[in-house]
C-alpha cells in the first residue's frame, strides 16, 4: 500500500522524532549535541519555524514544533538532516546514511495535547533510566522552562504563557505537570501517533485538518471504545493494522 504524504500544516504543532538508522548512535562526544542543536536554532530561524520543546538522546530525538509554512518544517528537516550527517561522518571517519528513514511526525491539537506532550518530551531520558529527574538532563528544553537557564532554540508556546501571570507561577505550574507525569497509555497514546502519522485530537479538530489537507489524518474506525486517561481524551487515537507498539520504559521514543 502507498505511503500516505506526510501530513504538516502551517500554524498547527506537530510532534517530531527522528532517530538513527538501526537505532545507532547518533552522538559521540558532547560536542556532537552542541552542533544538532546549533544546526536546529539556525534553520529553525531560516525557515520559520518555532521550537517549543526538544529532547536529544543518544540515537534519536524530538521535537515539538509549530512551522509559518507548510514547507518549513520538512525544509529545516532536510537542511538539519543533511548538515548533520555531513558533519558526523567527517567527525568519525564513517560514510553512508546516518538516519533510519524520513522524519516521523504528526499533529498534535494544542489545546488538549501541547503541554502533556512537553511534559512526554520531557520525561524521556527518565523513562529510559538515565536521570532521576529531568533538569538533570542537559540535552532538552526542560531547563529553560524550569527556570534554570536560558535556551535561544525554545519558542514557547502561548499556552505556555497561559499557566501564569509570573515567570515564578508559570514555572512551577509546569513543574506540578512534570511531577504528575503520564501513565503508560497516555505515554503510548503519543508514541503511536507520531511513529503512524496519524493526528491527535478531538474530532473537530480532526475534521478541520482534514478539510485543510485533504487527506485523512485518522486511520479508518475500527470502533475501538473511548478511553480517558488523566483528562487526556484517547478516543481519537485509533491502532489500523500495527501491532506490538514499542516499550517505553526500556526504549523511550
Amino acid at each position: 500500500m502507498a505511503r500516505l504524504p506526510r501530513l504538516t500544516v502551517p500554524g498547527y504543532p506537530h510532534h517530531l522524532i527522528q532517530r538513527g538508522n538501526n537505532r545507532q548512535p547518533i552522538f559521540g562526544e558532547d560536542a556532537d549535541y552542541r552542533f544538532l542543536l546549533e544546526l536546529l536554532q539556525q534553520y529553525a530561524r531560516d525557515f520559520k519555524v518555532s521550537i517549543h520543546s526538544y529532547v536529544l538522546m543518544g540515537n534519536h530525538f524530538h521535537l515539538l514544533a509549530t512551522p509559518e509554512t507548510d514547507k518549513g518544517l520538512p525544509a529545516m528537516m532536510q537542511a538539519v538532516g543533511r548538515r548533520y550527517v555531513r558533519y558526523f561522518n567527517g567527525r568519525y571517519g564513517r560514510s553512508g546514511t546516518l538516519w533510519e528513514g524520513r522524519y516521523r511526525s504528526t499533529l498534535v491539537q494544542a489545546e488538549r495535547y501541547l503541554l502533556a506532550c512537553m511534559v512526554y518530551i520531557d520525561l524521556n531520558p527518565v523513562r529510559a533510566g538515565m536521570v532521576g529527574e529531568p533538569a538533570q538532563y542537559p540535552w532538552s528544553s526542560h531547563r529553560h522552562y524550569a527556570g534554570l537557564g536560558s535556551d535561544r532554540l525554545v519558542t514557547p508556546h502561548p499556552l505556555f504563557w497561559e499557566l501564569g501571570n509570573t515567570p515564578f507561577a508559570r514555572e512551577q505550574a509546569y513543574a506540578d505537570l512534570i511531577a504528575h507525569g503520564l501513565n503508560r497509555d497516555v505515554q503510548q497514546a503519543f508514541s503511536d501517533s507520531t511513529h503512524r502519522g496519524w493526528a491527535l485530537g478531538d474530532p473537530s479538530y480532526l475534521a478541520e485538518l482534514g478539510r485543510r489537507s485533504g487527506r485523512r489524518p485518522t486511520p479508518l474506525s475500527k470502533g475501538r471504545p473511548k478511553a480517558q486517561v488523566r483528562g487526556i481524551d484517547l478516543s481519537p487515537i485509533k491502532d489500523a493494522d500495527e501491532s506490538g507498539g514499542m516499550k517505553l520504559e526500556s526504549d523511550p521514543i
